[in-house]
């Protein structure tokens, strides 16, 4: 899937474009529902602010006038305005907030498919070389970013009317102002929406100017913070070797430094909100101050009755309001860009994943299925994104059955072999083909444990229901496991509970139960002793004697049980391959294997 947003846009462009996504399909009625749902509330809020300002000057004319008949009458009128209010403003708090839990869902699920299909979860550490925790971008930058869209939409929106409206009942109520300078008397229609908007456009243009360094400070701290936490996380999941290493000081030192970066991007922050808040609160001071100011003289001159006077100044504090919008909300817009921002970034990161590999990192490995059954490598040359050359131009052909074994000193790319072969190192030239239709099995040398049941554990990738309890159960005792076979529906913190080597027994148990057509083990018996080794590669050998099996590794016995050794011979323009029979070991009259004449 091709990057949908143009790259040449800013991020909250391509942000916002993204997500339009939300408004159709097959989520627009939903969207759509909410949204106008949402805006009718506004609008109904702001008719019960509206009627409030109404009441204000009826109650304050009658307070004036010693009127107890309007005043009893103002006063049954104020449940019914309070009754209003809050039931339009629950309303809006309700819809708002599953406006934004629906259109987060949509864009997480979104993000999600983008991050965890075609392994893009992998290949992206190749090519962001600061990810930046992509899991807490999705997790808590897509909920930032949503939220607080959704209030500054509603918010923007209930400013614009607010301003509109109460602008208006100023222009009535408080009228123009006259006024004489010597022999000249002046006017000035609509004096107090003038002030309200004079004031407001200072105010903004102040806070503009003093703010604006802040999107850059907080989107730097939100980076120092996420890269703090993916420290403390990756102390926890080594935690063992960690603590056996007695590396506490160093890890501390590692940590603590990182924390001060994110000290130092607060104290950046701390000092350009000095700056704000002298604005903010300079405007906090004289924001309810001003209002009486400016009419007192029309007050005192008796144009205005004190229920006029606090019409007036209700609704010139509701224009004040809705005008400095933007200056109540500068910081959280800032922490929303940034947030945006890191969203983008991955976002982008993704894209370039399903883009042509850059020029130095050769035309890409193509990967297709042919109509016989062996593998075969055909002028397959792997590089590093750089262009640095892996593995030379090499073909080789793996029949059906073969047992092969990829062997050479570390650094030589038997790994980057393998990742080729599973589709997840796409830089180089060459092909690969495969069998169609064969089922295809990886043995990664950690083998990866999910949260769940032992069940689960076992039959993952495939769901837990396709085998039966005597099925997962045959298979962990062949394996050697047959003392945890009767937990299969207990959770555990499995990845914890079992070792190193009971991990890479459990692989070859799900081996088992998949009965692939070709096997690739990549260190697959490292963590097992040599006894264990032989168990396990012996197992193989015999439940999977037509199947075709790759390994890779260097530990003596391996050869033992596989027909041909190809070693990767490191050069400085890349490895070569170089492939040798191996001449198979005799059986001993006991049953164990003679490994003297191993090739």
């Amino acid at each position: 899937m091709a990057n949908p947003l143009p790259p040449e846009t800013r991020p909250p462009e391509r942000f916002l474009t993204l997500c339009r996504g939300f408004w159709q399909g097959k989520t627009a009625p939903l969207a759509w529902s909410l949204s106008l749902g949402l805006i009718a509330l506004v609008l109904l809020t702001l008719g019960a602010q509206v009627a409030m300002n109404s009441w204000h000057r009826t109650f304050f004319d009658a307070l004036e006038n010693r009127n107890w008949a309007a005043l009893t009458g103002a006063m049954w009128m104020l449940p019914l305005f309070i009754f209003w209010y809050t039931a339009v403003m629950t309303g809006q708090v309700l819809s708002r907030m599953s406006l934004q839990l629906r259109w987060r869902e949509w864009l997480t699920e979104f993000l999600l498919g983008r991050w965890i299909d075609r392994q893009r979860y992998y290949r992206l550490q190749f090519t962001l070389v600061d990810q930046g925790a992509p899991e807490y971008r999705i997790a808590e930058d897509v909920r930032l970013a949503i939220d607080q869209l959704v209030d500054f939409v509603l918010g923007f929106l209930g400013a614009v009317f607010s301003a509109i409206t109460f602008a208006a009942i100023l222009w009535q109520v408080a009228g123009s102002y006259t006024f004489r300078i010597g022999e000249t008397s002046i006017t000035i229609p609509a004096y107090m929406a003038v002030a309200a908007v004079l004031y407001a456009a200072i105010v903004t243009a102040l806070i503009t100017w003093v703010g604006r360094p802040l999107i850059d400070r907080v989107a730097f701290k939100n980076e120092r913070e996420a890269r703090f936490r993916a420290d403390m996380t990756r102390l926890r999941e080594n935690a063992e070797s960690v603590a056996l290493m007695r590396g506490d000081p160093g890890e501390r030192a590692s940590i603590r430094t990182r924390f001060d970066e994110v000290r130092s991007a607060w104290f950046s922050i701390i000092r350009q909100q000095g700056l704000v808040g002298l604005v903010l609160n300079t405007n906090g001071a004289l924001f309810p101050l001003l209002p009486v100011l400016l009419v007192a003289p029309k007050y005192l001159s008796g144009a205005l009755t004190l229920g006029a006077v606090m019409q007036v100044v209700a609704a010139f504090t509701a224009v004040q309001a809705a005008l400095i919008w933007f200056v109540d909300h500068f910081v959280k817009i800032a922490e929303w860009y940034a947030s945006v921002r890191r969203v983008d970034e991955l976002l982008g990161a993704l894209g370039d994943l399903d883009m042509a590999p850059p020029p130095q990192a050769g035309p890409g490995i193509r990967i297709d299925t042919h109509a016989g059954r062996a593998i075969l490598l055909e002028n397959l040359e792997v590089l590093h994104r750089t262009g640095v050359t892996v593995i030379a131009e090499s073909s080789v052909r793996i029949e059906q059955g073969e047992k092969v074994l990829f062997s050479g000193a570390s650094g030589t790319g038997k790994s980057t072999l393998i990742r080729a072969l599973a589709g997840l190192w796409p830089w180089g030239a060459g092909r690969i083909r495969l069998p169609e239709g064969a089922r295809i099995a990886f043995v990664p040398q950690k083998a990866y444990i999910p949260a769940g049941t032992l069940r689960q554990v076992l039959a993952y990738p495939m769901p837990s229901h396709n085998f039966t309890s005597t099925e997962l159960a045959a298979a962990l005792r062949r394996c050697g496991l047959g003392e945890i076979a009767a937990r299969l529906d207990e959770v555990e913190h499995w990845d914890s509970v079992l070792s190193g080597g009971e991990r890479q027994r459990l692989a070859f148990a799900r081996v088992l139960l998949a009965q692939p057509d070709i096997l690739i083990l990549d260190e697959a018996t490292s963590a097992l002793d040599e006894a264990g080794q032989e168990e396990m590669l012996r197992l193989i050998s015999d439940a999977f004697a037509s199947a075709t099996v790759i390994s890779v590794g260097h530990r003596t016995g391996l050869a033992a049980y596989h027909e041909r050794r190809i070693t990767l011979i490191g050069r400085d323009t890349g490895a070569i391959l170089s492939s040798r029979a191996i001449k198979r070991p005799r059986k001993c009259l006991d049953g164990q294997m003679d490994l003297t004449n191993t090739g």
